[in-house]
């Protein structure tokens, strides 16, 4: 039950640490998603979360819904306004060492034989990520990834194609792993005028542990 995952919870926002496996959004297959979970998200309100942002599928962590239209859109500008600081957790399948930004413009490109998939593109939209080396471990490294934009699978590409390296159990550029993909938001914060921030941390899942990385 996604009730139970509740990270931060007070009038306009609701933030959640969605499981790996869950899609923010229906699939075309009529598959469970989030919206499958929502009426279990209301908490004394009648209307129903929406969610401000997404996580790929095999993404786990920090989701932020909005409980009103006000506070959505409130939210929806501050992701715009790069004002959201996001923390990601990634193990990447290789060494990697140090710290650095990634600059590396975004474009989508798709084939009949593997479908649609991100890519580096000068003429993509912008697209950057700082990132630090934490960890190397059996020839792995965990690394903590802070984008300042929001792009689809951007911490996906930035590491296959800024640092050289996959991240471990990624289905579409790497290769698949029985543990799934180690790719977890780990902090959110979004600032509020005049409010407390909205700050959420979600614990390490257990497939980063059966990987050797326990601890961030």
């Amino acid at each position: 039950m996604l009730a139970d995952r509740v990270l931060f919870l007070d009038g306009e926002a609701l933030v959640i640490d969605k499981p790996a496996g869950l899609p923010v959004d229906r699939p075309r297959n009529g598959a469970i998603s989030l919206e499958n979970h929502l009426d279990s998200l209301t908490f004394g309100f009648k209307r129903w979360p929406v969610a401000v942002h997404r996580l790929d599928q095999d993404t786990s962590g920090c989701l932020l819904l909005s409980r009103n239209p006000k506070a959505h859109a409130k939210f929806q500008q501050a992701f715009e306004q790069h004002l959201v600081k996001k923390r990601y957790l990634a193990v990447l399948e290789g060494v990697v060492e140090g710290e650095g930004v990634i600059d590396l413009p975004l474009g989508k490109v798709s084939t009949r034989e593997k479908g649609w998939r991100m890519t580096g593109d000068p003429k993509g939209k912008s697209a950057r990520t700082a990132w630090r080396a934490l960890r190397v471990q059996d020839g792995r490294t965990l690394v903590e990834f802070q984008p300042e934009t929001g792009r689809t699978h951007q911490i996906r590409i930035h590491a296959l194609e800024g640092l050289g390296a996959a991240v471990v159990g990624d289905p579409v550029y790497g290769k698949a792993d029985p543990v799934g993909m180690l790719l977890h938001a780990a902090e959110l914060i979004v600032p509020r005028e005049g409010k407390d921030d909205i700050a959420a941390i979600a614990p390490l899942p257990d497939r980063f542990a059966k990987a050797g990385f326990g601890n961030a």
